[in-house]
């Protein structure tokens, strides 16, 4: 089976790791190409090739300021993974209830009976 497009929609663009990288150092300021090199460790090249398919799926804005160019997260496009990422959290919150339930019998054994 093909498998879709990076471009298709938010979810495809963010299946790469190093988008999502990016996503979460401009979820709380705006930054150059420059700065977001300078902060993931990659080269110019691969960080504007990810921020162009984070913009064509729109999880990212750009402005202008003369001749610069800042990029920043568009939090209302990311709305729909965190819905859908919703979905699964009972699934995690009964599963870390489980685990908190066996810790604290372990730690806090129960006496034998007489």
């Amino acid at each position: 089976m093909a498998r879709a497009a990076t471009t298709s929609d938010a979810f495809n663009a963010v299946a790469e790791p190093r988008r999502r990288q990016i996503l979460l150092y401009l979820a709380h300021d705006e930054r150059q190409v420059g700065e977001i090199v300078t902060a993931i460790g990659l080269d110019q090249p691969s960080v504007s090739k990810h921020l162009g398919v984070l913009r064509s799926v729109n999880l990212v804005r750009v402005r202008r300021n003369g001749r610069h160019r800042l990029y920043r997260t568009n939090a209302a496009a990311i709305r729909p993974l965190h819905e859908w990422t919703e979905t699964f959290e009972q699934y995690w919150r009964h599963q870390l209830n489980r685990v908190k339930e066996r810790a604290e019998a372990q730690a806090n054994p129960k006496p034998l009976a007489k």
